[in-house]
């Protein structure tokens, strides 16, 4: 397997050397790591609508802490379940395994949804939990189990617990699986929010019921409590940028939901009573509101052995694949998410003190804007559908060249183009020809930059052609298709799964990959980075903060600059 590891990496090799200075260790590791990751939680997005901000919630971040001004996921392909990881292993996809939130199965035949597992069902669960209309991913799973198992690598939660022991208490929760699992690692206990059964639960794979506290939160009435109330602004219209701009033509208007203020959650009982939670501020409160109570039930923190804690937040997601980042709707989702965090920073300052907590706050990917709002600006943009591929006549006539009796495409699974490989071994074609000759047809059409030949990786021939060296480090052998498609610069797929959205994800233009990375709390000192730094380099430097070793196939950097002197 071919596995992007950048020359810089080799010194690690040589670090028990004297003559490479080692960062400090902090006199005592802190009793906890918290560690935020904010879904789609583009770069720029805090200082864009701080103007809403309080000084509790991010500001208290960013006055107290380091913050990384220019960080970015070095991966191409910007979903959910690859920023997750590729923040809590510390390495690439390519490495760590997940390369998308959906890959293609070649030996079932189907699109395999990246945290299922049929051995681990759900705890008490009644069915499938893939009705979501907002998340077509999870449709695409064909069990209702979860685990870690997919994670090739050790997790930094991981790490504290073979380091700390089995006194050490490691939890992730998010609305999201896949967000509760990647950072909960092997090693931890995940929740997320089912939206099917309107509660958080767990799989077989963490443990075999509920504890009382997840059962009483789950009992206490907290998510029918937002039926027939409405998402309504914050604040009055003139404190907002897009103030006047709540009606753009591009944005969702989902039925009974709308696309203006205010918007109403409806009956408990409506169908998809539970999927408009998670579209709203709603669905990062109940998710920090069920932190707390694991806080305090588990008695994290209590103790001076170090626990950690994942929190993935995913509201700002949903609302900016609906509304896009730059919309009313995001700008009022923020303003509420920074009185959520400053409610989570909170209680852990009351139970286990800031200055015990080691917090890391960052975002798994960022996000396009719609095509109709950049070129309000005078900024070209397009989406694309691959509807009309089999009718394409230069792929048409591959085909007819190859001799092909059935389609050469086997499935599209974005980024990802899967070939029929029975087809093209019976034909007693060469894979690679094959890859690299519907490569080149594929660039040819408009909105493709690059079409990438995974034979081509294999060769290892990508090397310092810029984007390309992204595709490599997304790059995993058996879970890759033949052939990696890089659309142009504010192009995207707007339909997913049948479903509409006003904005997108997955690309490795830095809208996509720029994040934000807040250390604070515990000794960090207070500062701004503006050198580049990478998503890999937080696990390694938690792992070096607290003492323990990096995750098994971390390629990151320490970040000194938070590091005790």
């Amino acid at each position: 397997m071919l596995t992007p590891v950048p020359s810089r990496h080799l010194i690690f090799a040589l670090a028990g050397l004297s003559f490479f200075a080692q960062p400090a260790l902090a006199q005592e590791p802190p009793r906890l790591v918290l560690q935020i990751t904010v879904d789609q939680l583009r770069g720029d997005l805090i200082q864009r609508y701080s103007n809403h901000f309080g000084p509790d919630g991010f500001n208290r971040l960013i006055d107290s802490g380091t913050w990384f001004r220019n960080a970015h996921h070095r991966h191409s392909n910007t979903e959910t379940i690859v920023g997750h990881t590729t923040l809590s292993t510390g390495t690439d996809p390519a490495v760590h395994g997940m390369v998308a939130n959906l890959w293609f199965d070649r030996i079932a035949g189907t699109q395999f949804y990246n945290v299922q597992d049929p051995d681990y069902p759900l705890v008490g669960a009644e069915g499938i939990d893939k009705d979501s209309e907002i998340d077509p991913t999870q449709r695409a799973a064909t069990t209702d189990g979860r685990s870690p198992r997919n994670i090739l690598t050790s997790t930094i939660s991981d790490e504290v617990a073979l380091h700390f022991g089995p006194e050490a208490k490691v939890f992730g929760v998010s609305v999201k699986d896949r967000g509760a699992i990647a950072m909960a690692g092997h090693a931890g206990q995940a929740y997320w929010f089912s939206k099917s059964e309107g509660r958080f639960v767990t799989s077989s794979f963490y443990r075999s019921d509920y504890p009382d506290w997840v059962s009483s939160w789950n009992d206490s009435g907290k998510v029918a409590a937002y039926a027939g109330t409405d998402w309504a602004l914050s604040g009055d219209a003139s404190e907002y940028d897009f103030g006047t701009r709540d009606l753009q033509g591009w944005e969702v208007n989902l039925p009974g939901w709308g696309n203006v203020f205010p918007h109403n959650y409806g009956p408990v009982d409506n169908k998809y009573y539970t999927t408009l939670l998670t579209l709203s501020p709603a669905g990062d409160e109940l998710t920090v509101d069920f932190a707390k109570t694991l806080i305090d039930a588990e008695g994290i923190g209590q103790d001076d052995i170090t626990d950690y804690l994942s929190v993935s937040l995913s509201s700002t997601d949903y609302v900016g694949h609906f509304f896009t980042p730059s919309s009313l709707e995001a700008e009022d989702n923020l303003r509420r998410l920074d009185r959520t965090l400053a409610q989570l920073l909170d209680h852990v300052d009351q139970t286990v003190g800031i200055e015990n907590t080691l917090i890391v706050l960052s975002a798994d990917h960022g996000a396009a804007d719609h095509p109709g709002y950049l070129k309000t600006l005078g900024i070209e943009a397009g989406s694309f559908s691959f509807d009309r591929l089999d009718t394409e006549p230069g792929l048409v006539r591959l085909k007819a060249d190859f001799g092909a009796s059935s389609e050469l495409i086997k499935n599209f699974s974005n980024p990802y183009l899967y070939l029929d490989l029975d087809e093209i071994a019976a034909r007693g074609l060469d894979l690679d020809e094959v890859e690299a000759a519907v490569a080149e047809e594929l660039e040819k059409l408009p909105g493709i930059a690059k079409a990438v030949a995974s034979s081509k990786l294999r060769r290892g021939e990508v090397v310092g052609e810029g984007v390309l060296n992204n595709v490599l480090a997304n790059y995993h052998p058996d879970r890759s298709g033949n052939v990696y498609i890089v659309f142009e610069p504010h192009w995207f797929i707007a339909d997913f799964d049948g479903l509409t959205v006003a904005a997108a994800h997955g690309s490795p233009w830095t809208y996509d990959t720029f994040v934000p990375i807040l250390f604070a709390g515990a000794d960090v000192p207070k500062g701004t980075v503006y050198r580049r730094v990478e998503t890999v380099d937080v696990a390694s430097t938690i792992a070096a903060y607290i003492g323990t070793k990096p995750p098994s196939g971390a390629l990151g950097q320490v970040l000194p600059e938070i590091m005790p002197k």
